[in-house]
């Protein structure tokens, strides 16, 4: 018994001397309610984002304890730099549905609240309920209205062009960083789909053999150089019926990976073309910027946001 007691003792007493060690403090000022957003919205993303992504963050006092709070800050910290809702005012409305739309896409997929965070904070975990509420109010923000019939027609004869393959590189520039555009993509293997709705767009994600093989090898968190993606977007359209589908060509960008190359730019080559006459984007080099900072919720995932299809481990799950 008097064993016992002094290895409790001795414990207490290094869990005592451990909270004289602190890491370095986070600044916490009080976060307003997002402007122009339902109460119970706000409300939602208070209780399950706010603490990691706003600049209040209401901690338990375990969370407060050395060694707890050094993993507790430094999460807190990344959160921050990811998606900080402190900053909704200071974004354009486009920009608020995106962030919106990022986020709901992250708790569809079950990446958000982290699952460790949620064990140990019950309360900021989100019911169907809550899932229900913001997939609404998401989809609000950027109602579809129906697609006028004469755009429809012409959308889809230039969809068809796009198939059979007329729509071709012919005269078309390269991108302010000199990266050319590349029109066999439409031949490669299609590895996902998307669904813009904070834009109105719906995409199509091809990959190169490189990419392919990378895919099949489960080494997409650190794609090998040579990958190349295609994502090809189209402005989507609602027919009289509700049916949505692919309207008119909207824009084709591309990532191509290159460590040495694109040392600069996170590791990959960024391209976009806009419009059937492909039309480079971007007045300069430094339009690469835009890229870099969109993908940067990415970082861990090799800034890539496209999660290919993995039709046969589905199938086998339905089996």
């Amino acid at each position: 018994m008097k064993k016992k007691v002094s290895i409790f003792l001795i414990l207490l007493g290094i869990v005592i001397s451990m909270q004289f060690v602190h890491p370095e403090k986070l600044s916490d000022t009080p976060t307003e309610d997002l402007a122009g957003v339902p109460a119970e919205v706000n409300n939602i993303l208070r209780k399950s984002c706010f603490d990691c992504h706003s600049s209040q963050s209401d901690l338990h006092w375990y969370d407060r304890l050395t060694p707890a709070n050094f993993f507790v800050y430094r999460h807190i910290r990344e959160g921050r730099k990811v998606l900080d809702f402190s900053k909704w005012d200071s974004v354009a409305t486009p920009a608020q549905n995106n962030i919106l739309y990022y986020s709901l896409n992250k708790i569809l997929e079950e990446e958000m609240p982290l699952p460790s965070y949620t064990m140990v904070h019950k309360n900021a975990k989100l019911s169907p309920t809550d899932i229900e509420i913001l997939k609404k109010y998401t989809l609000s923000r950027t109602p579809r209205k129906t697609t006028d019939a004469s755009v429809i027609n012409t959308a889809d004869k230039e969809y068809t062009r796009f198939i059979q393959g007329e729509i071709t590189a012919g005269n078309v520039k390269p991108t302010p960083n000199g990266i050319a555009y590349i029109p066999d993509y439409r031949s490669w293997k299609v590895i996902s789909t998307s669904d813009r709705f904070d834009n109105g767009t719906m995409r199509i994600i091809f990959a190169n053999d490189v990419a392919v093989k990378a895919i099949q090898n489960h080494q997409t968190q650190n794609w090998p150089d040579g990958t190349i993606i295609a994502k090809a977007a189209w402005k989507a359209q609602v027919k009289a019926d509700g049916q949505i589908s692919i309207g008119q060509f909207f824009q084709v960008e591309f990532m191509i990976k290159d460590v040495k190359k694109y040392a600069k730019t996170a590791g990959w080559g960024w391209a976009r073309w806009r419009g059937s006459d492909l039309k480079p984007y971007g007045a300069n080099s430094m339009f690469t910027t835009e890229c870099t900072s969109c993908h940067k919720p990415m970082k861990d995932n090799d800034y890539v946001f496209t999660k290919p299809l993995d039709l046969f481990t589905q199938f086998k799950k339905r089996n």
